[in-house]
């Protein structure tokens, strides 16, 4: 039943794209061009937005992606640039299902008409979701941060402060990946010295500085020593928080070089506040490099 239903579906899509086509050809002609063709355009649009719907409701994502495409192409034709944009989102959103390059592509053509248009924050939740793409489907995290980086400064912009530290945040998430601590402790601090100052966002600031010095851990025990120093004295609070007294205890285990007085503290810590798997993946490195610091005194 539902196949037949599909299959219908496909049927009439195939016709609309075919009318879609005929006043296509019939705007393009030079009697079209002199009697109407921007209607006959108009018209050509309506049918390749209802194919592409009909399609979606087959779940043929790609033809639906394609004949959004083919409307938005009308409508720039047409100067309706909104629109245009609109419809490629919608091809967009249809091709993550089946084509997530073609979905990059169609949302950096909106992302240019809406810059274009001076909509600044519509162009940074579209690099936002060009980003997911590429984190989730695509695996490329350079070209995830680049995207996620462009998103941070149209919303920076706009005063969309809170938006763009999201966009920084993974950045930094990231860069700690890609083993670039700098990069990383350069956004977390950022971050989080505009949240230890705002009511709504200092409690967040923790977190910031603990990601902020397990990184500086990364680069040198001392550096990590300093930083947490440093952060009690910008942020009181900091002290009192369970995330200061494990980097305390951390650093003292480093310090003695005691694996065990290491992994107990990660396990109480995680016993009360799980830690999610970037924390885990940063902690086993530092408790690596006490490992090996061992053998290497052996």
């Amino acid at each position: 039943m539902a196949a037949a239903m599909g299959k219908a579906k496909e049927e009439e899509a195939q016709r609309l794209l075919s009318e879609a086509e005929r006043k296509v050809r019939g705007a393009q002609s030079f009697l079209g061009g002199l009697f109407g063709g921007s209607s006959r355009l108009e018209e050509a649009c309506e049918c390749y937005t209802r194919a592409a719907n009909l399609f979606k409701m087959a779940k043929n994502w790609s033809q639906a992606g394609s004949a959004f495409s083919r409307a938005a192409g009308l409508q720039l034709q047409l100067q309706s640039k909104h629109e245009a944009a609109s419809n490629f989102v919608d091809a967009a959103n249809a091709f993550k299902k089946a084509d997530p390059e073609e979905a990059v592509n169609c949302l950096l053509r909106a992302i240019e008409i809406y810059t274009d248009m001076g909509r600044f924050t519509i162009a940074a939740k579209h690099h936002v979701g060009i980003a997911e793409i590429y984190e989730s489907d695509l695996l490329d995290i350079h070209k995830a941060v680049a995207h996620y980086e462009q998103a941070a400064e149209f919303y920076r912009g706009e005063e969309s402060t809170s938006s763009a530290n999201k966009c920084l945040l993974k950045v930094a998430a990231f860069a700690a990946q890609l083993e670039q601590f700098p990069r990383a402790i350069d956004i977390y601090e950022q971050v989080g010295a505009v949240a230890m100052d705002s009511p709504l966002l200092k409690y967040s600031a923790k977190e910031h500085f603990f990601r902020a010095a397990l990184c500086h851990f990364c680069i040198d025990m001392l550096n990590a020593k300093l930083a947490v120093q440093r952060y009690e004295e910008m942020f009181p609070a900091f002290s009192d928080c369970r995330e200061c007294k494990l980097l305390k205890k951390l650093l003292e285990a480093h310090e003695e070089q005691n694996v065990d007085a290491f992994t107990d503290a990660v396990k109480e810590f995680d016993s009360i506040s799980r830690l999610d798997q970037w924390l885990t993946a940063l902690l086993l490195r530092i408790k690596r490099s006490i490992q090996s610091d061992e053998q290497d005194l052996r």
